[in-house]
């Protein structure tokens, strides 16, 4: 536990700028607190996953059959409008990776986020984004990690993430991984070594992504 309180402190209290936060997922509900918590402290924030496609729709954008929440895009527009006034990077997808259905060996095409077909649904980042990040990334002297960029267990969706992973362990930055399915990237690519930390905390992570303090960490500053 110790380890992981020091890990993240290196991220949240004491970082070497810049600091670049990647947030992925299905909803952006699950995380709202996470990003909101984030742009008062990082200068890059990435968004992946399905909260990538609730920003793409709060700019207007067709997102087809994707995995979104229609009911998050104001509060998806007020975090673009916070970013911007804080001078926090936060890009969001060039192109991306659909198909008509999750599944593997399904048939997948690169769209710009400008032609999302209506009968398909983003499952991955595109190329384009893919070197758009890892130009960002190349800036960022510490990182933190949590969730993928894309349906990752299910090939051909895996590309987007894979890239990300390789991006941060060829990178300078220390780099903190956190959450299940990051580690288990990270991990299945054989990439875990190259981190800079692999957190073992799972959703306590994203609470203290979040700001908040953890019980156990609470009782120990109150015994100290």
């Amino acid at each position: 536990m110790v380890s992981e309180v020091d890990a993240f402190d290196k991220v949240l209290q004491s970082p070497k700028r810049p600091l670049a936060a990647i947030i992925g997922g299905a909803k952006v509900s699950t995380k709202l607190g996470v990003l909101t918590n984030l742009l008062n402290k990082v200068d890059i924030l990435i968004v992946g996953g399905g909260i990538a496609n609730t920003f793409l729709a709060a700019q207007g954008l067709k997102v087809g059959t994707s995995l979104y929440e229609a009911d998050l895009i104001d509060e998806a527009k007020k975090i673009l409008d916070l970013a911007k006034s804080k001078g926090c990077k936060l890009p969001l997808p060039l192109d991306v990776v659909t198909a008509k259905a999750l599944e593997k060996g399904v048939e997948a095409h690169v769209h710009d986020v400008n032609d999302i077909p209506d009968d398909e649904m983003v499952l991955d980042i595109g190329p384009k984004t893919e070197e758009l990040y890892e130009k960002i990334l190349q800036e960022a002297a510490t990182v933190v990690w949590n969730g993928p960029m894309g349906a990752f267990e299910v090939e051909p969706f895996h590309k987007g993430t894979v890239a990300l992973a390789n991006a941060l362990a060829n990178s300078k930055a220390f780099v903190v991984v956190g959450g299940g399915d990051s580690v288990a990237a990270v991990e299945k690519y054989g990439l875990a070594e190259k981190m800079g930390y692999i957190s073992t905390g799972g959703g306590a992570s994203l609470e203290l992504l979040e700001g908040k303090i953890l019980p156990a960490i609470a009782a120990l500053n109150d015994r100290g």
